[in-house]
């Protein structure tokens, strides 16, 4: 970066903003950059104007696309701070084809999905959704062991689908945990298996033997309804189907069908379409828990955000190299 302080600008929706750079926040990106101002669209007069004088843009949800006609208008652009997770759908090739550095804190929001999942992975063993079920409606003593036989975590098998970044997260932090971790993922070989201390699995054995699946792979069109009726069929019977990747990655009719025949668990923090039709049966059925999808960054887990973006700024006024680089040919393979 030619400059010690890098003129900077953010762009993403003011309630994004609000949300995410809180002002105490804002003060801090103001002792390391130049904060020239805020954009909401890259169109405007004086939209055009900003750009012009921005060495790093600092992008969040909401923010508008960067693509050629806004990389025209800033000619001084070195770096892209993305304070989300996935870019894809904020920025165009073209930012890479001009040497702009981008960075993204993918791996932050990683965090708080890899505890919610495991949170819900040793519920989900344990059978606390349709237990606090029951006793709500029942509202009296009854032989859990006798009623959930082969509840409990101890010598489970956990099927990880997609060793990404959230997938990686999970299998460190089940290290405690007394379970068999399995790993079905295409671009992960034996040895990285080995290095992260579980066993590499085909998808269908995955699915056919675990007591609890946890979905983390990214939304490809290679990845579009990867479990399908087929595969959602193959389930272990009892077994548990935890999302918090992407609904279309599941055929939603699929999984419905075989969670209404009472064998299945679902434990959906995403589904297609993203909300559910008031009239659907996923919602009441014992066997579900739905959520809006909670498992991201939110409320005070949006503070690590800011603060990946607001070290990887430092990290460019000091010259230094960013720490969570994106690189434009993987693109094609992470979320």
């Amino acid at each position: 970066m030619s400059n010690a302080r890098p003129r900077l600008a953010f762009a993403m929706s003011a309630e994004v903003l609000d949300r995410v750079f809180t002002p105490d926040r804002r003060a801090a990106f103001a002792e390391v950059s130049d904060v020239v101002g805020v954009l909401t669209e890259f169109t405007s007069p004086e939209a055009e104007r900003l750009l012009g004088e921005v060495e790093v843009l600092v992008t969040g949800w909401g923010s508008p696309l960067v693509d050629e006609q806004a990389l025209d208008a800033a000619p001084r652009l070195r770096a892209i701070v993305h304070a989300a997770g996935s870019v894809k759908h904020h920025l165009t090739a073209e930012v890479w084809q001009r040497d702009i550095v981008v960075s993204s804190a993918a791996a932050a929001n990683a965090v708080p999905v890899a505890e919610y999942t495991v949170a819900m992975i040793v519920l989900a063993n344990k059978r606390v959704l349709p237990i606090a079920r029951r006793y709500r409606a029942e509202r009296r003593d009854f032989d859990v062991e006798a009623d959930f036989p082969w509840l409990g975590n101890y010598g489970n098998r956990v099927g990880i689908v997609g060793a990404s970044k959230i997938g990686r997260n999970v299998i460190e932090l089940l290290r405690p945990y007394d379970l068999e971790v399995v790993v079905a993922d295409p671009f992960l070989g034996e040895e990285d298996a080995r290095e992260l201390g579980v066993r590499l699995v085909e998808l269908d054995e995955l699915l056919a033997t675990s007591d609890v699946v946890s979905v983390h792979a990214p939304s490809l069109p290679e990845t579009q309804g990867m479990l399908d009726a087929t595969r959602i069929a193959s389930l272990k019977p009892g077994a548990t189907l935890l999302n918090t990747a992407r609904g279309e990655l599941i055929d939603q009719e699929a999984l419905t069908a075989r969670v209404l025949r009472g064998d299945l668990y679902a434990i959906l923090d995403v589904t297609t379409p993203w909300v559910l039709d008031r009239a659907h049966p996923l919602y009441d059925h014992e066997h579900v828990l739905l959520t809006p999808h909670i498992a991201g960054s939110l409320g005070l887990e949006l503070g690590r955000l800011a603060e990946v973006a607001l070290d990887e700024t430092r990290r460019l006024a000091r010259g230094l190299p960013l720490a969570y680089g994106v690189l434009a040919d993987e693109l094609s393979f992470t979320a």
